[in-house]
């Protein structure tokens, strides 16, 4: 939870929440100071992060003048479980849960070219190896094989994927 302040007088403050949820309190830890009332803000959040319901994101609180603007911004773990298509699930009650689902490379793909202009990769297929990365953490396989695999397939040369 960065705060970061620019010369026009707009404060930037992050949170990493649930989707569809209303954060902690430490919004209004985070907010307070600045004159947003945390209430409101946290209602606007809830309904900004509906689409990814019961997953993790970040929302970047951009607050000027006691108006807050938000940007959600998912990072690929988030954008590779909504490509897994699993049905919402009950945080409280299921703790560390591997996913077992199967998604294709051009979903690999597609969430490559999402976080691409958050990724230091020179080349795409650097950005479609981290994903590929993010998707052993995860748990999931890609085309029916182990993501460790189809990185081996990149780096032999035997698995083309596109430059852009």
């Amino acid at each position: 939870m960065a705060e970061q302040k620019q010369d026009d007088g707009t404060k930037y403050v992050a949170i990493r929440c649930v989707g569809g949820e209303l954060p902690g309190a430490t919004l209004a830890q985070k907010v307070g100071p600045h004159g947003v009332q945390a209430k409101v803000l946290g209602e606007e959040i809830k309904k900004a992060t509906a689409e990814y319901k019961s997953l993790k994101v970040n929302v970047q609180i951009a607050i000027k003048d006691r108006k807050a603007t938000l940007e959600v911004t998912p990072n690929s773990s988030t954008y590779i479980l909504k490509a897994l298509r699993e049905p919402p699930r009950d945080r409280k009650k299921e703790k560390n849960i591997t996913h077992h689902g199967n998604i294709t490379m051009v979903d690999v793909v597609d969430v490559a070219r999402k976080i691409q202009h958050k990724s230091n990769s020179k080349e795409f297929s650097g950005t479609i190896k981290q994903v590929l990365g993010t998707c052993v953490s995860i748990g999931c396989r890609v085309d029916g094989k182990s993501p460790k695999e189809v990185i081996r397939e990149i780096n032999d040369g035997s698995l083309k994927v596109p430059s852009k």
